[in-house]
């Protein structure tokens, strides 16, 4: 019975997929174009980039207004032509021109795609800076930096008096940076008028940062607005809508026989499916192979595409199949605006989307699926119409589609805030209620991160910084509670191992954790080299030890199925991080040779507000709350008997609420350490 594998029946050639109105059309403010010009010399490229037409218009609004909206999709030039076009037009003479990113690989591959582009190396005129790393002189007029860098830029130069343009990059995205530098920018226009912002978008629905960026103005320019939006067209077809007639129990095997069906009776075009996450994309994958298998079909190729994959994987779903083999792509929302899959002609929408939701009353963060917004839902639409007129499915009714929401909530309202408040208070805003946050955070949210932070010692029953506490918290780039764990280990004499963890902390995992069953059982063993009962972070100290002490290489990862790449990734880290705490915030440099309950200890420090214990009942409970708690699968603590106390990183809400990064703890710690908070007392019956 092991080997059984489940055969799935042919989907019925019945249509349950009815056209809507006759092919019901959206309202196209802005249409978008696949650019496949790699081929051609560099400077053939930038003049066959759509956005190439649009640059006396884009520097005209610019010399007319104060901010632009610039709409256009990915692969349309904006986040490499237009500081270009500002730079060949003298623009950097003015003050530099900064472009800030979601994410540092954007920043530094753009930043060196650029400087190909001008025939320079970067760090020439053209630069980067994210954390950790830059590449700048004094020559640099064009920076890419993250939004991160932005910020931070702001606490030593709060008016950005260097910069003379300012572009916001993938703001469409609404994250919490994002929608910070958006807040702190409008402050800093009304005080600054020669400043200039460019806000670049990939989706269509713009129309809040033109009410956002809108005050009133006095004089001569009373009656002029202050933004203006530009949007770049493209080629784009017509896209026929299709949707369900009634709504159907699961959307995965939904998308597969609508897959199939298209194959069979559409003709050719590749197919873009959107899921969920990973584990739906690999559920929907196998479902395919089954039919694919059981037909013995030959011109079907199924790609997945999703966040965590590696480079070269992803890379697969840009390459044109075979002549005669029609490509399925099955993606997350990744591939809704982050990138351009050339080929598609069909979209399969599933209608849902999953995203991080925090929880102020268990400081807890959720994965949960929901549906998606109208402006997703067109701009998943809009991936059909490039190459020919094409039909996206959605997997729900018409009277579905018409009562979703009009766009996503933004980050900043569903996450926690505690590293947003440091930030601002860091910057001089002291009553953060009042600040002019593009979408407000719930009040729970504030109330809870300014709870967390007083804990800490990083402001004062005021509201205001503490020194050096706070202001050393909110220089840092972790989070609060690594910050104070970092600051204590000083003090307590054990800050070598303590930078150790948190550089490891900040890659992605260290352990591999292989597809099949055999390897994950190898991998299991392999790991256990290095697992201690004291918990999950000791555990990473242990693992970078033995890989400094046996010359980090690769054959030592191979061996214990560790991921080399994010492990020396990490002891770069670690070394830049011992640099900046012994000569940027003087934090004394020991190690407390082997002392495992020293460090224990400083990590109870950073995150004694974030403890469980084990209840009489068998189950973890917070002690806060007493919400029940779960040990996370992956954690080194999963299969050894359950400690009495332990303290955890971050807890993840998916099937249970579990904890990850656990470390255990001894009950005294938490009254010797933290007296502010916690107090033993006696309950009698």
């Amino acid at each position: 019975m092991a080997t059984f594998k489940p055969k799935f029946i042919r989907p019925e050639t019945d249509d349950v997929i009815d056209e809507g109105g006759g092919g019901h059309q959206e309202p196209q403010n802005s249409a978008f174009v696949f650019n496949a010009n790699h081929n051609l010399g560099l400077v053939e490229q930038r003049e066959r980039l759509p956005i190439r037409k649009y640059r006396d218009q884009i520097l005209y609004c610019l010399e007319n207004h104060q901010v632009v909206i610039l709409v256009g999709e990915t692969g349309s030039g904006k986040s490499t032509q237009v500081p270009q076009y500002l730079y060949e037009w003298g623009w950097h003479s003015k003050g530099m021109i900064g472009i800030t990113e979601p994410r540092r690989v954007s920043a530094v591959t753009l930043a060196n795609r650029v400087a190909q582009e001008r025939g320079e190396l970067v760090g020439d005129t053209v630069g980067y800076v994210v954390r950790f790393l830059e590449r700048t002189s004094n020559d640099t007029h064009i920076k890419y930096m993250t939004e991160g860098i932005l910020l931070r830029e702001l606490l030593a130069d709060p008016l950005l008096t260097q910069y003379g343009v300012i572009i916001v990059d993938e703001a469409h995205e609404r994250n919490m940076l994002t929608d910070m530098v958006l807040g702190l920018l409008k402050k800093i226009l009304r005080k600054r008028s020669n400043l200039k912002l460019i806000i670049s978008s990939a989706t269509i629905d713009a129309s809040f940062f033109s009410e956002f960026f809108s005050w009133p103005r006095s004089g001569a320019e009373a009656d002029k607005p202050i933004s203006v939006k530009l949007s770049i067209e493209g080629r784009m077809h017509a896209v026929s809508h299709f949707y369900l007639n009634e709504p159907c129990a699961d959307y995965v095997r939904e998308t597969v026989e609508t897959v199939w069906k298209l194959h069979q009776k559409e003709p050719p075009g590749d197919i873009l499916a959107f899921l969920t996450g990973q584990e739906e994309v690999l559920e929907a994958m196998d479902l395919l192979r089954e039919y694919i298998a059981s037909q013995e079909t030959t011109n079907l190729k199924v790609l997945p595409m999703y966040g965590s994959m590696t480079s070269n994987d992803q890379l697969a779903v840009f390459f044109t199949p075979p002549k005669g083999v029609r490509k399925v792509v099955l993606a997350t929302n990744i591939a809704e605006t982050s990138i351009t899959i050339p080929g598609i002609v069909y979209v399969i929408d599933c209608g849902y989307v999953k995203v991080k939701w925090y929880n102020p009353t268990t400081c807890s963060d959720s994965l949960v699926v929901v549906p998606v917004s109208k402006a997703s839902a067109i701009q998943r639409a809009g991936r059909a119409g490039r190459v020919r007129p094409g039909k996206v499915y959605r997997l729900y009714t018409k009277e579905d589609y018409d009562a979703l929401a009009p766009r996503q909530p933004p980050e900043m309202r569903r996450s926690e805030m505690s590293g947003a408040v440091l930030q601002l208070k860091a910057l001089g805003i002291s009553n953060v209620l009042r600040f002019d946050f593009p979408s407000p955070p719930p009040a729970k949210n504030l109330l809870s991160a300014l709870e967390t932070l007083y804990a800490l010692d990083a402001i004062d029953e005021q509201g205001q910084l503490t020194r050096p506490v706070g202001f050393l918290l909110a220089e840092l780039p972790f989070s609060a509670m690594l910050s104070k764990m970092l600051y204590i280990s000083g003090q307590m004499g054990c800050s070598e191992e303590i930078i150790t963890i948190i550089a490891m902390l900040q890659v992605q995992s260290v352990f591999s954790r292989p597809a099949s069953a055999a390897a994950q059982q190898s991998g299991r063993i392999a790991h256990r080299h290095f697992e201690v009962a004291e918990g999950d972070l000791i555990t990473l100290l242990n693992v970078h030890s033995a890989f400094v002490e046996e010359g980090m290489t690769k054959e030592f990862c191979g061996q214990y199925y560790l991921i080399y790449r994010n492990l020396k990734r990490a002891c770069e880290l670690r070394e830049q991080l011992l640099n900046m705490a012994r000569n940027k915030y003087g934090i004394a440099i020991f190690s407390c040779k082997g002392d495992v309950e020293m460090v224990c200890k400083c990590i109870t420090a950073g995150f004694f507000t974030q403890v469980a214990y084990l209840h009489h009942s068998g189950v973890y409970r917070q002690i806060s709350s007493g919400t029940e708690l779960a040990i996370h699968p992956n954690s080194t603590l999963y299969t050894l008997p359950q400690a009495q106390y332990v303290v955890y990183g971050e807890l993840l809400q998916t099937t249970k609420l579990f904890m990850n990064h656990v470390t255990v703890i001894k009950k005294e710690w938490l009254t010797e350490l933290a007296p502010h908070y916690y107090q033993q007392t006696t309950v009698r019956d």
